[in-house]
Parts: C-alpha cells; sequence; structure tokens
C-alpha cells in the first residue's frame, strides 16, 4: 500500500527521533575513541621504528665485528711479511714485502677510524632507541587507562544503544529507498546528524533561518515533502514532532 506524504513525513522524523538518541549516547564518549585510535597509531608507530633501529643497530654491531676480522686479517699478514722478511735474498723482495706490511698497517688505521665512527653511531642511535622504548611505555600505559575508560562508558550505555539501533533498524525499513538515501545525504552533511527538523519560532530548528508564513501553512498541512531553502533539512510541524515524541519515548 502507498504511503501518504504524511506517513513518510512521520516515518523520517520517528527515525530522526531515534537516531538523535543514538547521537547523544555516543557523545557522551566524547573524543575518547578517536584518542583511542590515535594512541594505538602511535603505539604502532613507536613499535615500528624501535624494531628499525634495533635492526639499524645489528647492522652497525655487525660491521664493527667485520672490521675486528679485518684488522685481525691484517695483523696475521703483517705477521707472516715480518717472517718472511727474515728470508729475503735481495732488496727489492724486501721493499716488495715492506709494502704490503705498509699496506696491511694503512688498512688497520682505516679499520679501527671506521670502528669508532661506528660506535659513534651507536651511540647516538641507542640514545634514540632508549627513548623510543620510554615513550612507548608511556603511550602504553595512556593508552590502557583510555582504553578502560571507554569500556567503562560504553558499557554503561551499550545495551540502551543496542536497543535504539533495533529500533532505527525497524524504523527504515519504512522508509523508501529513495527517501533514505537523501535523509543519510543530510544526516552525513551536518555535524549535529539533524536531517529532519521541526519550525521553532517560525524558524528552521536547524538553522534558525526565517520560514515564510506560507510555506509554514505548507509543511503544515503535509500534503508534501518541504525542505529549508537555506540549509536543505526536511521540514515537519510542531504538532507532528510532539506526537512522534510522544510515540517514541524510552
Amino acid at each position: 500500500m502507498e504511503q501518504t506524504v504524511e506517513q513518510k513525513l512521520e516515518a523520517l522524523y520517528e527515525l530522526q527521533t531515534i537516531h538523535t538518541k543514538i547521537d547523544k549516547i555516543r557523545q557522551t564518549r566524547g573524543e575518547l575513541p578517536m584518542e583511542v585510535a590515535d594512541l594505538e597509531d602511535d603505539v604502532a608507530g613507536l613499535e615500528t621504528r624501535i624494531q628499525k633501529i634495533k635492526t639499524e643497530l645489528d647492522d652497525l654491531e655487525d660491521s664493527i665485528v667485520n672490521r675486528k676480522n679485518m684488522i685481525k686479517e691484517s695483523l696475521a699478514l703483517v705477521k707472516k711479511y715480518e717472517t718472511q722478511q727474515n728470508n729475503v735474498k735481495n732488496n727489492r723482495e724486501f721493499d716488495a714485502i715492506s709494502k704490503e706490511i705498509e699496506i696491511q698497517g694503512l688498512d688497520v688505521q682505516v679499520s679501527e677510524k671506521k670502528i669508532k665512527e661506528l660506535q659513534f653511531e651507536i651511540n647516538n642511535k641507542t640514545e634514540v632507541y632508549d627513548k623510543a622504548l620510554a615513550d612507548l611505555e608511556d603511550r602504553k600505559k595512556d593508552l590502557e587507562i583510555k582504553k578502560a575508560e571507554l569500556e567503562n562508558i560504553t558499557s554503561e550505555t551499550q545495551k540502551e544503544e543496542g536497543v535504539l539501533v533495533a529500533e532505527a533498524d525497524k524504523a527504515e525499513e519504512k522508509i523508501e529507498d529513495r527517501l533514505k538515501i537523501a535523509y543519510n545525504r543530510l544526516r552525513g552533511n551536518f555535524k549535529n546528524g539533524l536531517a529532519v527538523v521541526t519550525i521553532e519560532r517560525d524558524s528552521c530548528s536547524g538553522c534558525f533561518n526565517q520560514i515564510p508564513p506560507q510555506r509554514q501553512s505548507d509543511i503544515r498541512q503535509r500534503k508534501k515533502i518541504i525542505v529549508c531553502e537555506h540549509c536543505g533539512r526536511i521540514l515537519v510541524d510542531e504538532t507532528m514532532a510532539e506526537e512522534i515524541k510522544g510515540e517514541t519515548t524510552v
């Protein structure tokens, strides 16, 4: 059976009334859900950063080990060459071995210098690593506190919200798809989620702009769906609003 315009308006305002109650419940949680999400992002970011620094520190330690091994190899070669020098047959061989000893000595100096640089970098990164660990612990503590606050508030209102969500789903069944799409779009357009509003003191209660007397008369007749010329919200008369609110009082 085709709905009358009046029935369509009643269904829309009933849904708006229920959604407004749900919105108020969710508003009691304030910024907590967002704060929890931000802290979770911070924790995840810090954990990723800490792992990256740890990998970098491990690589630096490996580089030091490699450099120390290079020094050992160079010193072993120096010892070998020095032994060979004792058995040379001419100055040419002696000079050649001396050159090799000099090269290995320079390699040792380069490696020792590199080890100092690597150790300096390790010290700096370790400070950053320790600070990141401390920050992570702080964020985790903050997250636990905020989560506990959110859980307390949610547990207090969860049952009531569940009942209202079920009512909203049932109320949506009375509304044709075209109007439902328009309603949801309007809900999304305004921070307060008001898509269907009443006339209050000759004005739209959504944007508070004045409504001309003839337009008010048309709204009260409930013969067609009328929207506010300024904000685009669907308008209903005060009497209908009072009737619907009375029916949906929890």
